[in-house]
């Protein structure tokens, strides 16, 4: 797939108070970092079924958008923002949380199958495309099928908490490859090797 900039970042997450610290949230966390930085507000955006802001990132002009319909329906916020500002699935970079990475760890995925993550799922489905790019932070699994729910939905303890945020540190460090779509780059820096 051609690296072309980023247009769209989209940070996947659950809406309300009740879920704002649980480790299904950590693409929101991720946005808001962003949108922090930069001195920028999230607005409520009804077209887009979300919350978005604008900031500008190494020279490119970025959107942010947070779905506020709940992680399952996530592409229905995602497709509507895409398809009115003609962004290409692969000017999108979807964050999202991953069971299959341990706590702590980051990884930049260029397009792929949605690997079970509901978010990814319907995003995949509403878009008619997987080719965007995907910003994976590992939350750990909690070993059998059973406790996954209770697992995403839950918050993390204050030793793994941290190392998400240490992760959500490493991961903003390299905004200006992410954003410049060199995602070659940020591999390299986030996966501690050579790119896969």
């Amino acid at each position: 797939m051609d690296s072309i900039p980023l247009a769209l970042v989209v940070g996947l997450g659950n809406p309300g108070g009740g879920y704002a610290e649980t480790r299904h949230n950590i693409g929101f966390w991720f946005v808001d970092r962003m949108a922090a930085a930069a001195g920028a507000r999230f607005r409520n955006d009804s077209r887009f079924h979300g919350e978005s802001a604008e900031l500008e990132v190494a020279g490119e002009r970025l959107r942010l958008l947070k779905p506020t319909t709940f992680m399952n329906l996530s592409g229905q916020a995602v497709a509507a923002m895409a398809r009115f500002y003609r962004v290409p699935p692969q000017a999108i970079l979807v964050v999202h949380d991953d069971l299959d990475l341990p706590a702590g760890e980051v990884r930049v995925k260029v397009g792929g199958g949605h690997g079970g993550h509901n978010g990814l799922r319907d995003i995949v489905a509403r878009l008619g495309d997987s080719d965007f790019v995907r910003l994976r932070f590992g939350i750990g699994h909690p070993g059998h099928r059973e406790g996954v729910t209770g697992h995403v939905l839950s918050r993390p303890a204050a030793d793994e908490r941290a190392a998400l945020h240490a992760a959500l540190d490493r991961a903003l460090a390299e905004l200006p490859h992410l954003v410049n779509g060199d995602w070659q780059a940020a591999m390299r820096h986030l996966h501690g090797r050579g790119a896969p």
